[in-house]
């Protein structure tokens, strides 16, 4: 007899916020308006299709409720209108300067201690992952905070299909370097590209994610797409966005806000609300939409999940 056992993460459907609920009113009237609009001119509707991502009929994806979901979610116009991605601009306002980015084709390289480096195509990456879609908190070391529906699949998967060898010991993934439309890596001070990395155990581990969506759709530029890391119990900066470049390697890879300051921002970036950053408080954050700070959980509140990945580095900095 097959007897499910619920995990102390799994919170059940019932509980998510409605997805109606995540749309913007205002976005949902312009988008009726737009469509009236386009049935009534001529070409307007094949201009709007132009930049259409050929991935939108895979989502949304199914849910998986065996990871649960913390609740609220917040709305969709939060999550993609406060954003950082450093290679569009230091403040958060860069969602509409993202829409320069074009992502497609894109190509993504596989390199370094594999049986065979390789490159795919990413409707071709899609076609190979079991998609699905899974609610994750998300912890900022600015101290915001987010809860978001993330699309995509598991990081072992596409650890899985890129076939490292045994001597691989860290996964190191880079953005797209392109200044020409990512015009904050025209400044020299930033080491570009973004680099960041995984050890093999956290990038097998089950919660860690490879977002291809977001809010039952493609995910949005400024939110990193075509595809990025999501590493819920690690602070976001981690979650490295626009994805190009996947290399298995041996060495730990020194990532892009260790080369900055490493005093401030370690590798392993695990959220602890009892570790400050050294300019300030990590006990507790501001959700996007709230007035009201709320305390920091441990790990973001996955310490039951993820803490056995680090009882052997405990001599590690591995908070911050």
């Amino acid at each position: 007899m097959l007897i499910k056992r619920n995990c102390g993460w799994e919170i059940p459907e019932r509980q998510a916020t409605p997805e109606g609920l995540w749309m913007n009113r205002r976005e949902l009237v312009r988008g009726m308006g737009l469509g009236a609009m386009a049935l009534a001119v001529p070409g307007m509707a094949s201009a709007q299709n132009k930049d259409a991502d050929p991935s939108a009929g895979l989502y949304p994806a199914r849910k998986n409720d065996k990871y649960g979901a913390p609740t609220p979610v917040t709305t969709e116009r939060l999550a993609t209108t406060y954003n950082n991605f450093y290679e569009f601009g230091t403040d958060k306002s860069i969602s509409r300067d993202a829409q320069k980015l074009q992502v497609r084709p894109w190509t993504i390289k596989v390199s370094g201690l594999v049986e065979k480096p390789f490159e795919i195509a990413i409707d071709d990456l899609l076609a190979k992952m079991p998609l699905e879609e899974r609610v994750y908190r998300h912890r900022c070391v600015e101290t915001w905070s987010m809860i978001v529906p993330w699309s995509g699949f598991a990081m072992k998967s596409l650890v899985e299909l890129c076939k490292p060898t045994g001597d691989a010991k860290y996964v190191v993934m880079q953005t797209l370097h392109k200044p020409a439309v990512m015009l904050g890596q025209k400044d020299f001070l930033y080491p570009w590209p973004y680099t960041e990395g995984l050890a093999m155990d956290e990038a097998m581990h089950d919660l860690t994610f490879i977002a291809t969506g977001l809010y039952g759709k493609p995910i949005h530029k400024q939110n990193g797409a075509p595809l990025r890391l999501v590493a819920p119990w690690k602070y976001g900066f981690k979650n490295v966005k626009s994805i190009v470049s996947i290399e298995f390697s041996a060495k730990r890879p020194v990532s892009f806000w260790e080369k900055l300051q490493s005093s401030e921002y370690g590798f392993w970036a695990n959220v602890n609300p009892q570790v400050p950053h050294a300019r300030w408080s990590q006990a507790t954050e501001k959700p996007l939409g709230s007035d009201q700070r709320v305390p920091t959980q441990l790990y973001n509140g996955y310490a039951e999940f993820v803490s056995s990945l680090y009882a052997d580095r405990k001599a590690e900095k591995l908070f911050i």
